[in-house]
């Protein structure tokens, strides 16, 4: 008997298409309107917002959109037409890949269209059937999404567990022997999600004792941390022992794009060998040149970082003091971990945005373990103090609310469809 494809599909809408309608368009979906900064729109009322990821408030700085619309001008929103390899490579291209190289402190970079699609074709690339991957079992999507191409074994580690990663390289090791292929480790610079660091001075230090390669993403690291922001491998000291680094321009850049920096040979084999950029439309010109200014006001104006830090310091002692838990986190990602069901977190997100102007990201399960509420602040350079007071102030409200059974109450009649 053969199913139709489709009965799947209207029988189990998945763990978050249940919640579909009572949940789209606020809580999952929702609108943020107006310029990207603070303070934006949402449901035609002003709320502070912390969901969006311009860590340095590049999106709207007057010298970005400057330079944007003079490259706008220029070269329109299609130049160059066609893939790098035929017909879609520029002068930018290359000014940006030497620059993006020097600063993150490798031989040679390879600018990629986008930072999911970039990393996922990473992985693919490096990788044969006869190698082994060993990565962090907290890995974002991409990754995992990149993992599931290889054709050959993967392991996971518990979450930067130093002794897990020992356990399966060991079994790793096993594996390369018998295949003749090697083994590739991938950790995050940052978690996006809980905001921890991956503990990458401690995995370069087993390349004394096993023979692996090791694989970055820094997404959230890449412009916030380090003396100079070239990421958490800097702030670790340990840039130079990571194989290959790879960040995306959608997050302190704000903007489209990503890069991966390694050894000029290495490079060189992405460029012939990775099939999403040999056979997609090179990245426009117009992300290019803006993605040069972006990249110089990294280098040139440390108060971007500055600024920054003393937002999202001010935050995180200022909720750590009132007794909120945000976890371990080690970067500008703050976390704030509540307990409640799904239906009590939409009634809390409601209280906050409508009642305090506050609009954060919420994350439930599958996400999160059930039970648990996790309310995902960004700070940026654009935030004031008076963003963070306003935020603590609404914060303690909305516990106290939570902690009485209010919200318990006012969610009784949510279901999932």
């Amino acid at each position: 008997m053969i199913n139709d494809l489709f009965d799947r599909i209207t029988a189990n809408k998945g763990p978050l298409g249940k919640w579909a309608s009572v949940a789209e368009g606020y809580f999952v979906f929702p609108k943020l309107e107006g310029p990207i900064s603070n303070r934006m729109k949402f449901k035609e009322k002003e709320v502070i917002t912390w969901s969006v990821n311009d860590y340095l408030g590049l999106a709207n700085h007057p010298e970005v959109r400057k330079v944007d619309a003079e490259a706008a001008t220029e070269y329109g929103s299609a130049y160059p037409m066609g893939a790098r390899m035929m017909s879609g490579h520029t002068d930018l291209h290359e000014q940006l890949e030497k620059e993006l190289a020097d600063f993150v402190n490798k031989e040679a970079a390879y600018v990629l269209n986008f930072g999911y699609q970039g990393i996922l074709s990473t992985i693919d690339t490096l990788v044969s059937k006869n190698d082994v991957i060993v990565y962090d079992v907290d890995a974002h999507a991409c990754i995992i999404d990149g993992v599931r191409l290889h054709p050959g074994k993967r392991f996971t580690f518990k979450h930067n567990d130093i002794e897990s990663l020992e356990v399966n390289l060991e079994r790793a090791t096993k594996i390369a022997e018998k295949t003749g292929g090697g083994i590739l480790v991938i950790s995050e610079g940052v978690f996006g999600m809980r905001g921890e660091q991956g503990r990458l001075k401690e995995i370069v230090a087993l390349k004394s004792k096993y023979s692996f390669r090791f694989l970055v993403d820094d997404a959230h690291g890449f412009g916030t941390l380090g003396k100079t922001g070239a990421g958490a491998g800097e702030e670790q000291g340990v840039q130079d022992e990571i194989d290959v680094y790879f960040a995306t321009f959608a997050k302190s850049m704000a903007s489209t794009g990503a890069f991966i920096a390694a050894d000029k040979e290495i490079i060189d084999f992405m460029k012939y060998n990775m099939r999403s950029q040999m056979f997609a439309k090179s990245l426009q010109s117009v992300l290019v040149f803006g993605a040069l200014k972006r990249l110089e006001m990294l280098r040139n104006m440390p108060e971007l970082k500055d600024k920054l830090w003393e937002n999202v310091n001010a935050l995180q002692s200022g909720l750590k003091t009132r007794g909120f838990d945000i976890g371990s986190t080690q970067s500008c990602v703050t976390p704030v971990y509540l307990k409640g069901s799904i239906p009590e977190a939409m009634v809390l997100v409601k209280d906050l945005r409508e009642n305090h102007n506050v609009f954060c990201s919420i994350v439930v399960y599958p996400v999160i373990p059930k039970g648990i509420i996790l309310l995902r602040l960004i700070p940026t350079t654009s935030h004031t103090l008076e963003d963070v007071s306003l935020t603590l102030d609404a914060f303690d409200a909305i516990r106290e609310r939570l902690d009485g059974g209010i919200y318990k109450r006012m969610s009784a009649g949510i279901k999932a469809s």
